[in-house]
């Protein structure tokens, strides 16, 4: 299948950038000391925690405090990354190249998603390795950590969504990633506008995209929630697809 194919081909070419090997490197050093520094406060209240009562434990004082972090880190880096996906294509004029091939837009599109998404699960899985690696030598909730990568996928996988869609839309790779974190930053703080009240209030706490994340972190995967992420994805990748059928008929 042609998704499949494109798809790892964008993950390839993602380590032949030296900017996909600085992401890797400085996130995960990012989140390395963070977790250390986690390690370390909870090794020196590890005898006051454990003599109160419903005190949380290594998962929640170290773990799963790992991911809010590491998802606003992926905000920032999840528009870098999706930039070029197709504004290079247009800048490069490859693009008409594509819209002759026999290949449908929707497996353009999807085949460079699932590329990029491929990429960020790889930062994924080494951040959510490191609070594995505590099983070795204490009890983990396993079912936690696994809804708190959950969560982290689906968010992460709604920035890359949004930045394919900003990305389609111009030739200028900066002008995509700038005007991707733009939107990313006002979906993630529009839940404050809920906070003076009013009959918006509603539908800025369903639009936020912080609002949907914070019941992964604690082990719970609500309907609603993994609903709006795919909802997210879906929408961006529809409107991603309908660009590119209209710069294909242009053409």
């Amino acid at each position: 299948m042609m998704t499949f194919t494109i798809a790892r081909q964008e993950f390839v070419r993602m380590f032949y950038s030296p900017l996909a090997w600085a992401v890797i490197g400085v996130v995960q050093a990012i989140m390395a000391w963070m977790f250390l520094v986690q390690v370390d406060a909870f090794v020196r209240y590890q005898g006051q925690l454990a003599a109160t009562d419903g005190a949380p434990g290594v998962t929640d004082f170290v773990v799963t405090p790992l991911f809010g972090p590491a998802s606003i880190i992926l905000m920032l880096v999840v528009p870098l990354l999706a930039m070029r996906s197709i504004a290079e294509e247009r800048r490069a004029r490859t693009l008409p190249l594509l819209f002759s091939s026999p290949v449908r837009m929707t497996e353009i599109v999807l085949g460079k998603y699932l590329g990029l998404v491929a990429f960020l699960s790889l930062i994924i899985a080494l951040t959510a390795g490191m609070g594995l690696s505590l099983s070795l030598g204490t009890d983990l909730d396993l079912g936690k950590l696994a809804a708190a990568t959950l969560g982290m996928l689906l968010v992460t996988g709604a920035f890359a969504a949004a930045g394919i869609f900003m990305s389609s839309l111009t030739r200028h790779p900066a002008v995509a990633a700038i005007s991707t974190f733009g939107l990313l930053l006002f979906l993630w703080i529009i839940d404050m506008a809920s906070e003076s009240g009013g009959q918006s209030s509603a539908l800025f706490d369903y639009l936020s995209i912080t609002g949907h994340y914070d019941s992964f972190f604690r082990g719970v995967i609500d309907v609603q929630d993994l609903t709006y992420y795919l909802l997210f994805i879906g929408v961006f990748l529809a409107l991603s697809v309908r660009r590119l059928d209209a710069d294909r008929l242009q053409d």
